[in-house]
């Protein structure tokens, strides 16, 4: 049976909800509706055909030790709900670069010894799809890292935000390699930003312009933590921003960007990887009546994220099946907050639809 070979950069919380999932769905059936992924089977790949292959970290609490082990060593911090078995893949020692924040630094102590191989390890384990999840703010390391993926010849699912997918250099080298690209920013299964476009969609559907609009999260995860380092947040910021400032702007509306504040708020130790969204809109209805929405949103932020990766992972496979390359307009538009093109979420749905039954594998009579 095909399988999906994939490598996992950063064996952190997303990580862990990611093997977790895969090892808690093995058994589902194809026709099961499961929370947080389109389908089982996605185009001719089942939830379980994905193994993983190779994964990398530089925190001394995991280097070495065997993936299965290694998702559930501190401080990953997110919710278990599924047993997994020795996998056999060791994490190997990554490149640090700018992957520790002055904050992260208190509590991750990188591990001794040499950087591995990274494209060698990734050609030896025949790895088909490379996921990044590097911390937030890691824009040296995962320029660094796409290097060593390309030269390996490997997909990407780039779930943070730094700008690969989404910047034409990027995307035509990716290209020319004949390797496909998912990205960039992960949009959680239903998380801030995809609650955001959606409430901004419906005032907007409903004739009510937006006046003024933000959103402010709070968690106790090593993303929050790291992202009390101001200066690496910034792509974190825009990728959010742009990803509900699109909504407005897809329709000829003017925005000053003064009305409209989205970031991360604070580091609350105790909620651990639950994340808590704030969000306010300020509007009008007929009459210039002004009218406004307050909610907030409580999730466990990685395991939002790991069906979402799941099926971005099936689409890359199948695209390296087919011989794509360069990035995935449907899958990024849908999957991703910061893709190449921007549509509203019923659009990009429709998309990554069509491109599964356009590239789907023919299973054998």
């Amino acid at each position: 049976m095909a399988k999906i070979r994939v490598a996992v950069i950063g064996v952190g919380n997303c990580a862990s909800s990611l093997v977790q999932g895969v090892a808690y769905y093995r058994s589902a059936k194809a026709g099961d509706r499961v929370p947080g992924v389109m389908h089982v089977d996605l185009g001719g790949y089942h939830i379980r055909d994905i193994e993983f292959s190779a994964a990398v970290d530089i925190d001394r609490n995991k280097v070495g030790k065997d993936l299965g082990e290694a998702i559930f060593a501190p401080p990953n911090n997110t919710t278990v709900f599924s047993p997994v078995p020795r996998l056999g893949v060791p994490v190997v020692r990554g490149m640090v670069h700018d992957g520790i924040g002055k904050y992260l630094a208190k509590i991750v102590q990188p591990a001794p010894g040499r950087t591995a191989n990274i494209a060698s390890v990734l050609k030896e384990t025949r790895t088909d799809v490379v996921v990044n999840y590097l911390p937030v703010g890691s824009e040296i390391a995962t320029r660094w890292y796409v290097e060593q993926i390309l030269e390996a010849g490997c997909a990407l699912v780039n779930c943070i935000p730094v700008f690969i997918a989404s910047e034409a250099s990027w995307r035509d080298r990716f290209k020319k390699r004949g390797l496909p690209i998912v990205g960039d920013d992960i949009k959680s299964q239903v998380g801030a930003t995809i609650l955001h476009r959606t409430l901004v969609n419906l005032f907007l559907d409903r004739g009510m312009p937006i006046d003024r609009t933000y959103q402010l999260n709070t968690g106790g995860n090593t993303d929050f933590l790291n992202m009390l380092e101001r200066e690496r947040l910034q792509s974190k910021k825009i990728s959010k921003t742009n990803a509900v400032a699109s909504q407005i702007l897809a329709r000829n509306l003017p925005l000053d960007p003064a009305t409209l504040h989205i970031g991360p708020s604070d580091y609350v130790p105790w909620q651990k990887d639950n994340k808590v969204c704030f969000l306010r809109i300020e509007s009008r209805h007929f009459g210039n009546v002004p009218a406004s929405l307050e909610c907030r949103l409580s999730v466990e932020d990685s395991p939002n994220s790991a069906g979402v990766v799941i099926d971005a992972l099936r689409c890359a496979k199948l695209a390296l099946d087919r011989g794509l390359s360069g990035a995935l307009a449907g899958p990024s538009a849908y999957f991703m907050k910061s893709p190449p093109v921007q549509h509203t979420d019923e659009e990009a749905r429709a998309l990554t639809e069509k491109f599964i039954r356009r590239y789907e594998r023919k299973k054998p009579a």
